[in-house]
């Protein structure tokens, strides 16, 4: 392939809650601009993006997958994303690196749990999005009701620029309201036509092209000076404050259509070049590196494989170009790395190239400890590029392997997969000697312990799910004081402080762990206060109730005393973290319990069964609806009652039951 002009290159996600129809779009995208000579479908296990055996034996996408192709000249690098709770990292990670992103809703369900996760997750990283409602060939499915849940639920400012052409088993096609044109696909392989918009639809199309002009001269100066001038927008006009207020992130283009029949995804890919920006729309990263191929060499490693036969770093390039056999820094392991070779991935396959140039996806051969997060860069320009966040486990397993010869394999596996997904944690439990897996829930760690048995060949032993319990403060202390003082020969050692303690509210209620002083007159120097905040951090390890973190507390150091010869930072860290201790066992301490937002799904006749289970399980219902004989139910679960809940409900619901969650943090636990 012709490496495009920087300006003809679309970095795009695909974001969705499960279902929805994420991985068919992104099957219908490939298959229509050539890049596959057959369809992939998710229910036949045929499909590109979802290669990994457990993706299609469960008919879901667990890990992201990347993939490129061409479409009217520009080359789109595309990340199918996950759309299950449990694997939100990777769709952070992927979000990290990437300028733009479709998000697929349901025609039917509108904003699902999981859609508005992602939707905030792509707000956070400032990710300009089209919207693609799906599915508008399924019984019940409704174009405004789906466009009415993306204002209300997420808070954005949706804009359709598409009209359909028929109802559910009836729809056909769509009204491109920009260029008047009505676009009908035929059966089969999908071609379409553009046609004049039928007679029974031209009232309609003209009102919403309406509707669209004056939403459109609202958010945008130039659309409201031509409004205001010809009282109408020409198609150019609409078209170019269109991208301006997606760019912005201002307002939300809003397609339609069905990724299973074919219908709708050659006017998404044109919106995609038309809407979504370029890498050199961007700003610079971190204010200083442009998106020149002619700048210093900067990337960022999103992702990692860890195979048998060697390691594959997935990078995005943000400046500069790299050739095969060039040397790069990798400023957070502070080593330098010769890449061997450059990869243009698609998916489970691999095409080597040359040279990768800034705004390019690609995959690295030859590092051997870039982590995820890492910056790559030229050694003669240095830079630190800000790494993705990663979600703190809620969830635990025991791991053991049956073989005790197998051990020292278990260990180097583990590892790999810890390197491979940075939100999976491996460690050793002091007590039992046990090792740990943790993770982002239940079916995070089980796919994790399949991949062990099928790629690893192992065979382990899983002990029962548990989950990360954290402590805080109901009521604290005020004054404690805490003197410090060793003398045995030699320098000796004295802190004298004074600590209020007390439960976090309000705005600030959200963090984790908040210190000030106020203490005056240099009783205590700067260099002790900030020894005495670290020395407070390390006694937020282990809380009095159960050893588990604390968090949600304030420290306030209020007075203090040190010695002109035996007073240290380290004297004063010993006594902050001490201090802390008494603080923490003197208060009035409340455990935390993770808890999730459930989303249930039933006929209407079994929701008497479904509530009276919730309750069994110490849930909190929060909202009930019914819709069509179908009733869902809203609820906040605390997590260590929903491990095996699938079977449950499946049982209680002959089979036809459905459920989605969603972390809401720490609630206190109840009995």
């Amino acid at each position: 392939m012709r490496t495009p002009e920087i300006t003809a290159v679309r970095n795009l996600g695909i974001l969705a809650h499960v279902d929805a129809g994420k991985t068919t779009v992104t099957e219908r995208v490939l298959y229509l601009t050539g890049a596959v000579h057959k369809r992939g479908e998710v229910h036949d296990g045929t499909t590109v993006t979802d290669f990994d055996p457990q993706e299609r034996d469960r008919g879901i996408t667990i890990f992201a997958a990347a993939v490129s192709c061409d479409w009217a000249g520009h080359r789109i690098n595309l990340i199918d994303t996950p759309g299950h709770v449990d694997f939100s990292d990777e769709v952070e990670r992927s979000l990290r690196v990437l300028d733009g992103a479709v998000a697929v809703f349901d025609a039917v369900a509108g904003v699902e749990p999981q859609s508005e996760t992602v939707w905030r997750q792509a707000d956070r990283h400032g990710v300009p999005r089209l919207a693609f409602v799906n599915k508008l060939d399924r019984a019940g499915a409704d174009l405004d009701s789906a466009v009415d849940s993306i204002r209300d639920r997420l808070g954005a400012v949706p804009l359709p620029v598409q009209l359909p052409i028929g109802r559910e088993d009836g729809f056909t096609g769509v009204v491109d309201l920009l260029r008047m044109r009505a676009y009908v696909w035929a059966d089969g392989d999908g071609a379409y036509a553009g046609l004049p918009v039928p007679d029974d639809l031209l009232d309609e199309a003209r009102q919403r092209r309406r509707r669209l002009e004056e939403a459109v001269a609202e958010l945008h100066p130039g659309a409201f000076e031509e409004f205001l001038t010809r009282e109408e927008l020409s198609e150019a006009t609409l078209r170019g404050a269109l991208r301006d207020l997606t760019l912005s992130g201002e307002a939300v283009v809003v397609l339609c259509g069905s990724a299973y029949r074919n219908r709708g995804i050659e006017p998404l890919l044109d919106a995609v070049v038309a809407y979504l920006p370029a890498p050199s729309d961007m700003p610079p990263v971190r204010g200083e590196v442009p998106a020149d191929p002619g700048a210093p060499f900067t990337a960022l490693a999103f992702k990692v494989n860890a195979t048998a036969t060697g390691r594959m770093t997935y990078v995005r390039v943000y400046a500069g170009t790299i050739g095969k056999g060039d040397t790069v820094l990798d400023t957070v392991g502070g080593r330098t790395e010769r890449i061997a070779r450059i990869l243009r991935v698609q998916a489970d396959r691999a095409t080597e190239v040359e040279s990768a140039r800034a705004g390019d996806i690609v995959a690295v051969v030859g590092p051997k400890s870039a982590r995820a997060g890492a910056t790559l860069c030229d050694p003669a320009a240095p830079v630190v590029l800000e790494p993705p966040t990663t979600a703190d486990p809620v969830v635990s397993v025991a791991v053991e392997a049956r073989r005790a010869t197998d051990t020292g394999r278990l260990a180097t596996a583990l590892a790999r997969l810890s390197e491979e997904d940075p939100s999976l944690v491996v460690r050793s439990d002091p007590e039992t000697g046990q090792t740990v897996l943790s993770g982002l829930g239940e079916l995070h760690l089980e796919v994790a312990v399949e991949k062990l048995r099928r790629d690893r060949g192992l065979e382990v032993t899983v002990g029962r799910p548990q989950v990360a319990y954290r402590e805080t403060v109901a009521k604290g202390v005020t004054g404690l004081l805490y003197r410090h003082v060793k003398q045995d020969g030699g320098a000796g050692q004295f802190a004298h402080v004074v600590i209020d303690l007390e439960p976090m509210e309000g705005p600030e209620g959200d963090e984790e762990f908040v210190f000030t002083s106020t203490v005056t007159g240099g009783r205590v120097p700067q260099e002790y206060v900030r020894a005495v905040e670290a020395g407070c951090r390390d006694a937020l390890v282990e809380g009095p109730i159960g050893g588990h973190p604390v968090t949600g507390v304030r420290v306030t150091l209020t007075d203090g005393a040190t010695h002109p010869k035996d007073s240290s930072e380290m004297a004063f860290r010993t006594a902050g973290r001490f201090a802390l201790r008494e603080a923490l066992r003197a208060s009035a301490m409340t455990l935390l319990e993770p808890v999730a937002d459930v989303t249930v799904t039933v006929p209407a006749e079994s929701v008497g069964a479904v509530l009276g289970d919730l309750a069994a399980r110490r849930g909190r219902v929060t909202d009930q609806t019914t819709r069509g004989g179908t009733a869902v139910v809203t609820a906040t679960v605390p997590l260590a009652e929903l491990f095996g809940y699938a079977s449950r409900l499946r049982g209680r619901t002959q089979g036809r039951g459905t459920f989605t969650t969603r972390p809401a943090g720490y609630e206190p636990a109840r009995g």
